[in-house]
């Protein structure tokens, strides 16, 4: 009697992008040489460069690419928390997340692929083997840097890099979540999201990469991102003490 072929768990990228024209051709090429069953979902918060056409010209060819645009600038953490919904809905079982200025490098989604086999969130750590950043000025450096450090003495979360955005999640675990408490962004969207997670004992690996600053497009950094993920630790750290069923 032959033995049945294991199923694949069925995979999705959510890639949030606002005027990525420059990007969103040659990552999808990227992409879907990867891996055979690799879907991908751009959320769109209705970039006036064309990045949507560009995607939708590329839909036309490929099933695996799918689109969620929405009125405007919206922010990174709702498009997420759309993207993540929609990949749910439509059954994906390993979600992934990253951006999509090539400061990822895609090709992490394979070793991202083998750990959720074993552990239920996957982060790409720029710091759990030291210092992994390229292009980025001294000062950014160090503020990402001790940004992680502050957020894991005040929450306790054992995580070097929390505030990265390349990340993996099997879709059992993120329905834990619910989305429509999350009002974050940037940083603390990234802080948030895994804290969340973690409290409700999920099991998380850091796996290094190499973080590459974008060469095209525009950065959207700013100061406020900061100032936000810096508040929201010590909110978080309440909830849980004092009402984890908030979290």
């Amino acid at each position: 009697m032959e033995q049945e072929t294991p199923k694949m768990p069925s995979k999705i990228v959510v890639i949030p992008t606002y005027n990525e024209i420059e990007n969103i051709n040659k990552l999808f090429d990227v992409l879907l040489d990867l891996e055979q069953t690799l879907n991908i979902l751009i959320v769109d918060d209705n970039s006036p460069d064309g990045t949507s056409d560009a995607v939708r010209e590329r839909m036309k060819t490929n099933n695996r690419i799918h689109l969620l645009q929405r009125a405007g600038k919206m922010g990174l953490g709702t498009a997420y928390c759309d993207g993540f919904q929609y990949a749910i809905k439509s059954g994906f079982e390993y979600i992934f997340q990253m951006d999509a200025d090539f400061s990822h490098d895609p090709k992490d989604l394979l070793r991202f692929i083998e750990a959720l086999n074993e552990v239920d969130i996957v982060l790409g750590s720029r710091y759990v083997t030291g210092v992994n950043v390229v292009n980025w000025p001294m000062s950014r450096l160090l503020l990402s840097y001790f940004a992680n450090a502050y957020t894991r003495i005040i929450t306790g979360m054992p995580v070097k890099d929390a505030t990265g955005g390349f990340k993996g999640f099997r879709a059992d675990v993120l329905k834990q979540i619910d989305f429509s408490k999350i009002k974050s962004n940037g940083y603390a969207f990234q802080i948030e999201m895994t804290f969340r997670l973690w409290v409700k004992g999920a099991k998380i690996r850091e796996l290094p990469i190499i973080f590459i600053d974008r060469i095209n497009g525009v950065s959207k950094m700013s100061k406020n991102i900061v100032y936000e993920a810096a508040f929201l630790v010590w909110k978080l750290k309440l909830l849980s003490i004092f009402n984890k069923k908030a979290v």
